[in-house]
């Protein structure tokens, strides 16, 4: 279980972060310019998280790969093919 919410922090970590970084600095800015469009607050954080998601993809699919060749050992393991 340990494993796999640090591959899940690993992999999606950077984007949610990046996300979170883009929405508190729209917010500021819709509270300085009291301008409340909703679009504003949507496409900034859709396109940093897409070209994130783009840029670490290769890196997600490392990580994502070598964590499941971990747990298809491990059912070898348990389940002791003869």
């Amino acid at each position: 279980m340990r494993e796999a919410l640090w591959v899940s922090l690993q992999v999606m970590g950077p984007p949610l972060a990046a996300v979170l970084v883009v929405g508190l600095a729209v917010s500021l800015l819709q509270a300085l310019t009291q301008v409340q469009e909703a679009t504003l607050a949507f496409l900034p954080k859709l396109l940093v998280c897409a070209i994130l998601m783009l840029l670490l993809g290769p890196f997600s699919v490392t990580v994502l790969r070598g964590w499941t060749e971990t747990l298809f050992d491990r059912a070898v393991m348990i389940g002791g093919l003869r």
